[in-house]
Parts: structure tokens; sequence; C-alpha cells
């Protein structure tokens, strides 16, 4: 098989093959049969099951705030997703990079590693997201000029200063999609006494979430169970309601960013204002992020083209120069 990259989302893992692209883009979740610990399914297939399963099935999520929470069936997981490449041979000569959140412990990434050599792989390369997310979105880290990524995924919000193809300054804060997901929970639950599930608040999310250009005609019918009385109940729920949610989550997300900036020499910090900073990740995708983050900090925001695939492309860029990528890793 030829060498690849993984990014280890919270949310998605998505798979990076070099010469011939992602191959795979599914949901983090396995789920498994808890008499015989038997995989019943991963990706799309088991994130449908979440919430809907029998006692004896158990759908996971072994992936928590961008690193790996449950070794064995983060393990599994990834063996299945291999499988599903449908690739001849064994990764036993192949590279495998596997990108991580910036700032992560020496456990937690020697994890990272040991999954790879689970897998089969001939050398281990494990990498910063927001470099790998900076690569992806087509920026030249190499230059002796600083530019500026955040990176919002599922489980950590990376924001980092680069130049000279190295991490000069960096933050990772457990603020990201899932805790977006919560927040609107929270404030269903708070308002309209009616517990909802992690897919019915992502469904909203992605429909609805907005922090700036509200559109008050926009909103959404949810079903869910009424706390008081234990009963189901039905309720709309609006895009400026989503926004409540969701503004005191990217307030904090604003405050670390301004803390990075805070700690990054005058010279670089002249280059990011002068090009802007890129941001990339799923939540990139929240309408009116970047202009509301930019309102706070003064600094222009631009959206990465394909932000949602930026880490896997980035992984392409460094799987297609060896040499680079020994260097770099």
């Amino acid at each position: 098989m030829k060498d690849i990259g993984i990014d280890l989302g919270t949310a998605n893992v998505l798979i990076y093959v070099k010469d011939e692209g992602i191959l795979l883009n599914e949901p983090s979740v396995i789920a498994i049969d808890t008499d015989t610990k038997e995989v019943l399914a991963v990706g799309e297939e088991a994130n449908s099951m979440l919430g809907r399963t029998p006692n004896k099935v158990k759908a996971i999520k072994p992936l928590k705030d961008g690193v790996i929470a449950d070794f064995e069936y983060t393990n599994r997981m990834i063996e299945e997703f291999i499988k599903k490449l449908k690739k001849k041979g064994s990764l036993k000569k192949s590279r495998v990079l596997i990108c991580c959140p910036a700032n992560i412990t020496q456990v937690e990434r020697n994890a990272m590693y040991e999954l790879a050599e689970n897998i089969g792989a001939k050398k281990i390369y494990i990498e910063d997201e927001p470099k790998v997310a900076a690569l992806g979105a087509g920026l030249d880290i190499d230059r002796a000029s600083g530019c500026m990524v955040i990176d919002i995924g599922g489980g950590t919000t990376d924001i980092a200063v680069l130049s000279l193809g190295s991490i000069v300054n960096s933050s990772s804060i457990k603020i990201a999609g899932n805790t977006f997901d919560k927040a609107i929970v929270d404030y269903i639950k708070t308002k309209y006494d009616l517990l909802v599930g992690e897919k019915t608040a992502e469904e909203i999310k992605i429909k609805l979430g907005a922090v700036k250009n509200i559109d008050k005609n926009n909103n959404m019918e949810i079903k869910g169970r009424s706390i008081s009385e234990g009963m189901p109940k039905t309720i709309n729920i609006t895009e400026e309601e989503v926004k409540k949610a969701l503004i005191p989550e990217v307030d904090k997300i604003n405050e670390e960013i301004k803390k990075v900036l805070e700690d990054t020499p005058p010279e670089l910090s002249s280059d990011i204002v002068d090009k802007g900073i890129v941001m990339t990740g799923g939540g990139a995708l929240i309408k009116g992020i970047a202009e509301y983050i930019e309102d706070d900090i003064k600094i222009p925001i631009y959206v990465a083209e394909n932000p949602l695939t930026c880490v896997a492309e980035g992984c392409g860029v460094l799987l297609s120069n060896p040499k680079d990528l020994d260097k770099n890793c």
C-alpha cells in the first residue's frame, strides 16, 4: 500500500493516500456488540446508531478532545477504516503520518505512535494539526514571514503562528464543534425544558449555526423529551436562538486568539496583520464566525477554500515530498 496520512479527528477520520487523494472521510464512531466484543460497524453506519442502540450494542466515540480516549476501540476503528480502502498489501512498507492537536502531552503523542505501529506502518510521523492545516490551506509556511491559522475542529481549536516551516507560538483549547453542540443542548434544556441528543444538536448547528448576519426567518422543528413531563415534545428553534447559545463559546476562542497574538514577536505580528489569518476546520463553517472574530481582533480572517479537508490535504503535501517529511516531523 502507498503512504497514507490520517487526520485523526474527534468528529471525523480522514485518510489521504499518496497520489490518490482523500479516500475516506467518515465519523469517528465504532459500534460494538457488548457480549461478544465484535465490531458491528464503523463510520457512517455506526454514527447512525448513536442514541438508538439496544443494551447489547454500544456505539462509541473513542476519540475525545482530539486525542485517543479509548485506545482499543480507536485501534479497531482505524483497522476497519484501512480495510475499507480496499488496497492490496499491508502497511508494512508504508509511511504513516498522523496529525494531532498542538501541545498534547508526550503520553498522548506516544499513544498515536503506538496506534500507527499496530496497523503495521514501516515509518511513523506525528505532526501538529495547525501546521498541516496551514499547508492544506495553501499557506507558504517555509518563508521567513509569519502566518497564522485557526483550526476549529470537533474536539479542539488549535491556534498557531508559523514561520520558517515551524510553529513559533501556539495554543490548543478544548472548545470546538462538540462544545458548540453541548451549548445548543444546554440552551434548549434551559429555555424549553426539552432534552435533545447530540445528533440533533449537531443537525441544529449545521442548519442554524450562526454568530453574525442572522436570518430571522431561518428556523427548524426539533423533537426531544420533555424533562418535567417525560413525554415526547416538538418545538421550533430559530437561528437567533442558536446564536445566543454559541456566542459565549466563540468569545472564549477569541480570548485565546488574543493570548497567542500577545505572545507573538512584533515582526511576525506585523506579517499577520498584513496577510491576515486563515481559518480551517468544521467550525469555520459556522455562519459569520470569521467576521465575528475579525471584528473583535481587528485582523482580517479568511476561511480556507475547503476547511473540512485542510488537514488531510496538508498530509498530501507532506507525503508528496519524503525529504520534507523527514525534516519536518
